[in-house]
Order: C-alpha cells, then structure tokens, then sequence
C-alpha cells in the first residue's frame, strides 16, 4: 500500500509497501481517503524535535474520507458512507472519559494519536478503531472544504474559545491569525464577545479575521502587543486571551495583556524544543493575581464533529473559506506539507483532493 511516512526525523518520504491497516475487532472501520490535509503539527512531527515516534510512521491526522469496510458490532456506518474523521481520536470506552479526561484518557495525549503515533491518514487506506464514537457523517450539501475544515481547525480554535468562558460583552484577545486564530476569532464571536483584537499580520488571514468577527488586527510593527492591548483597554486588559500563534514569548505576553482577577488565559500553540514557559512575576501578581491559565487539546469524538458540521449546515460559520491552495492526487501531499512548513503570505490551509 502507498503511503506517506516520517523515515527519520527531518524526512519523510512516500513508500510503496506500507502495512494493509487491520479491521479491529468488534467496532472498527477502514477508510480511504477523500480529501486531506497537510497541517503545521505535521511539520513538528517531521521536523520539530518531540518525542520519538514509531518507525515508518504514516503521516496525516485531517481528513474527510469514504468508509470501506466497517467491524461486526458497527452500528451505525456502512460502505460508501462519506465522514469527517476528527484529528482527535480518544478511546472513549475508557474509564477516565467519564471523568470528562477524553483527550488524555489513560495516558497523557492518548487522544492526540492518529499520525502521531499510530498510522495516519496520507495513505491509500487506514483504521480508525471505533467507528460509531469517531466518525461523522458529512450532511448532504455541505462541501469537502467545510468538512476537512471541521476535524482540527475549527475544533480546535473553539475549543479555545470555550475553554476561555467567553461572555456576552467580553473583550478578547485571539494571538495568531492562522487557521486555529481564526476559528478563534469565530468562536468567541459566536459566544459573545463584543470586541474581538486579532494579532497577526498574514496578508491572507486579514481579510478573513474581520468576516469572522475580529473588530481590530493588531500589528507587532506598531508596538509591543502588550502595549498595544492595555493602550485599547484603558490599561485594564482583556478579559480573555488566545493563544494561537507566535513565539515562547507569547505565554508571557499574554498573561502581561489580561485582567486581574477574572483575566482568562487559553493556549493553544505548540511549543517546540526544550525549556519552560514564564509566567511573569509583575502581571502575575507575585503569584496572586487571579488570573486563569488553560494549556488545551482541541476536542473530537463523533458528537462534536457532528454539532461543527451542523454549524456548517445552517449558515454559522464557512470554514472552507479558510482553504487558500487545492492540490489533486495523493502523491501531492509532500508539496502541501512544504507549502505549511515554508508559509508563503497567501497560505492559510492546503486541502489534496485525493
């Protein structure tokens, strides 16, 4: 089987003869691909420096795909079905997963697996291990783009604006204008938020950043940030930050730009390499301040793919609009990957219709 996979940290290759994925006994499914895409976790997974990962691991965790065959107590799925496979895929028939713990059941990351410890996506078939808790239909109408856009993207810059309690009236800050500070931007519209500060300067997520619902974009040219915010809120702070993007020194900047007392800190960014993150002792309050930290996994699972595409259906939000590149066929799944490692201006998402 043709598929994609990190050889050796820093390259990843395509093989030929790649391991046929099994069919887990009683509840699981085989897929192929529809429609992929590259994201920037699998470029920390090719070329950050994390953890180990299994040898010829295959790549990829976004993606809309058609189910080929399915276990013997699969309910609810059948051949040719068309689903959105979210990025996030916990065993949901573990203990902890009732104590609310669904991202890191039984082990930390448990949830965070598919491409980056077990086999991924970029592939010319692959497992998932419960299909009737995982997979989600795609509704007739809504488009391949929309769909892709819901597995990680847009879950997760919810999951970010959710994890900050965003209240009706509240100002918030989204750092980082990338796919994820975009679905931010949305979420913490759709929540209620009355004044939304995006950070980012990307030509491609500008215009796109004030559609869904950012009042201001904020560029690092004109000044600190932190600057910047207090500046905008008569030096109170916002009320809520999110992280989405920019450097280590983004942790600390956004402790600096919230409130004291009900200030509410959500990160979603991935830090590469080794060493901490500061917490600064001023706008910490000397370890007082009352401010809220939240590190967060997005969420995934079956019901939270299906409420996404939901959104979709009736008009709430468009997440395909995010998609800036179209590639066509498998084999271009390299060219999308360096396409997300390199950045160019115009680039938001790849989507690789397979």
């Amino acid at each position: 089987m043709r598929a994609y996979i990190l050889k050796e940290r820093g390259h990843a290759e395509w093989t030929e003869d790649a391991p046929e994925p099994l069919l887990s006994e009683p509840y699981g499914a085989i897929l192929s691909p529809v429609a992929v895409s590259p994201c920037t976790s699998d470029v920390n997974t090719v070329y950050g420096s994390g953890s180990e990962k299994p040898a010829n691991l295959i790549l990829g965790h976004e993606c809309v795909a058609r189910v080929t065959a399915v276990a013997s107590r699969v309910r609810d799925f059948r051949p040719g079905d068309l689903v959105a496979v979210p990025a996030i895929t916990p065993d949901w028939r573990a203990p902890s997963v009732q104590e609310g713990n669904d991202r890191h059941a039984g082990r930390p990351f448990s949830g965070n697996a598919l491409g980056r410890s077990i086999p991924g996506v970029f592939a010319e078939r692959f497992a998932i291990a419960d299909a009737d808790t995982t997979l989600a239909k795609v509704p007739e109408g809504v488009s391949l783009q929309d769909a892709l856009m819901c597995v990680d993207v847009a879950t997760t810059g919810f999951t970010g604006a959710e994890a900050a309690e965003i209240r009706v009236g509240d100002t918030v800050v989204v750092l980082g204008i990338g796919a994820i500070g975009l679905m931010a931007i949305q979420g913490a519209a759709l929540l209620g938020a009355a004044r939304i500060l995006g950070v980012g300067t990307r030509p491609a997520g500008i215009a796109l950043a004030k559609e869904f619902g950012a009042n201001e974009l904020l560029d690092y040219h004109n000044g600190t940030i932190v600057e910047q915010v207090l500046q905008r809120t008569d030096g109170i702070g916002a009320d809520a930050v999110i992280i989405c993007g920019g450097d280590d020194r983004s942790f600390s900047d956004a402790v600096d730009m919230v409130r004291y007392g009900i200030g509410r800190v959500v990160n979603l960014k991935h830090y590469p390499g080794d060493g901490g993150l500061a917490i600064p002792k001023f706008s910490g309050g000397r370890g007082m301040a009352g401010k809220t930290i939240k590190l967060e996994l997005c969420r995934g699972g079956r019901s939270r793919m299906e409420r996404l595409l939901r959104m979709v259906v009736y008009g709430r939000i468009c997440p395909g609009k995010m998609v800036t590149h179209e590639l066509q066929g498998l084999e271009r799944v390299a060219e999308g990957l360096e396409l997300m490692r390199n950045k160019p201006g115009n680039l938001i998402k790849v989507m690789v219709r397979v």
